[in-house]
Parts: structure tokens; sequence; C-alpha cells
């Protein structure tokens, strides 16, 4: 299987990256691929919502010309995304809620009244987050939009980990957020 992770972290040696690891080492223990994105190293502008997507049914078509067709490009090749954010505010970060937006019109080829085809229909979708609020008041928000976004998208959504840090002064990965994000991965792959 080919996991394609979208790293909506802004520092590379961050919490959500801290968690990413060890998810990312047990999937290609396993013979897995992987591969990661870091939305803030890309240029992806916001949506203009100016539709011209929606005129091309077969491809992205988006108006916009960035780096926002590398990520289509790269979803369309891969079986699960995996979204990975910090939580900031109750959602995710600026360049991942760009990207979404921008996959959301692009991949989706309906609007109003119109019915097209969805382009990464029965893709499987999860969600590594980080947060400092307890995980029900800081990542419920984000996991409820991701859902509502897959059953519009015809996406699979497939689970999220979700894992607090307690303060500036206290050490955010420890062996047990290891072995969570260690199993997490494990409980994806028994769902090819």
């Amino acid at each position: 299987m080919k996991y394609l992770i979208l790293m909506g972290s802004p520092r590379k040696n961050g919490n959500t990256h801290e968690l990413v690891k060890p998810f990312m080492e047990e999937l290609k223990t396993n013979n897995n691929q992987c591969e990661i994105l870091w939305l803030y190293d890309m240029n992806i502008k916001p949506c203009l919502a100016c539709r011209v997507c929606q005129n091309y049914w077969t491809s992205f078509g988006c108006a916009i010309k960035d780096e926002a067709q590398i990520v289509f490009d790269k979803i369309l090749e891969s079986h699960v995304i995996i979204l990975a954010t910090p939580i900031y505010s109750w959602y995710c970060t600026p360049p991942m809620k760009s990207m979404m937006d921008r996959m959301v019109y692009g991949m989706n080829k309906y609007y109003g009244d119109e019915k097209g085809p969805s382009l990464w229909a029965g893709k499987k979708v999860a969600l590594i987050t980080t947060c400092g609020y307890r995980p029900e008041k800081g990542s419920d928000l984000f996991e409820e939009g991701i859902k509502r976004y897959c059953k519009h998208s015809q996406l699979n959504y497939i689970g999220m980990l979700v894992e607090r840090h307690l303060g500036y002064n206290t050490e955010f990965i420890t062996e047990e957020k290891i072995n969570n994000a260690r199993l997490f991965a494990r409980e994806l792959m028994m769902l090819q």
C-alpha cells in the first residue's frame, strides 16, 4: 500500500513530526510505501472560488498555477492519505486548510446542481493530530469537519490518532506515544 502523509506542521522537529516518525517506521517495516509532503514548504495558495476546476471533469483543472497540482497527483497515486497537523484554534494549520479547500473543488466535479465525478472516490483518509487541550476538546472539531469532508468527497474516513502536549515545560514524545503511533499504523494496515 502507498501512504501519503500531508504534513501541516510548520516545525520540522515539532510534536506532530515526532508522532509521525514512529508511525512511518511501522508502515515501512511492514513493506508499505510512505511519502511525506511538508505543506509549509510548498506554494499552495488559497482557493479563489472561481470554479474553473469544475469545467474539467477528468483533471484537477485549477486556474491557480502553484504546487497544488503536485499534491493532486500524489493523492491520486496513493491508497491512504494521512492528514498530520497540530491543532491551532480547534482546526488545522493554514496551509493544510488551503490544500483541503483546493482539493475538495479540484477533486470533486460537482458544485450546486452540477453532478460530475469524484476523482478520488474510495481513497482512505486518516488523521494524526497533536494539541494542547484534552483530545475530546482539542481535536474533536477538526475530526468532525474531516468526517463531513470525506462523506462529501466519497472518501473513507478510517480514524484518528491524537496526542496531547501538557505544556512547554514537559517532554512531548514518550514511549507510550511512540507505541500509540505504531499501534495506529498497524490498525490502519489491517484495514487494507
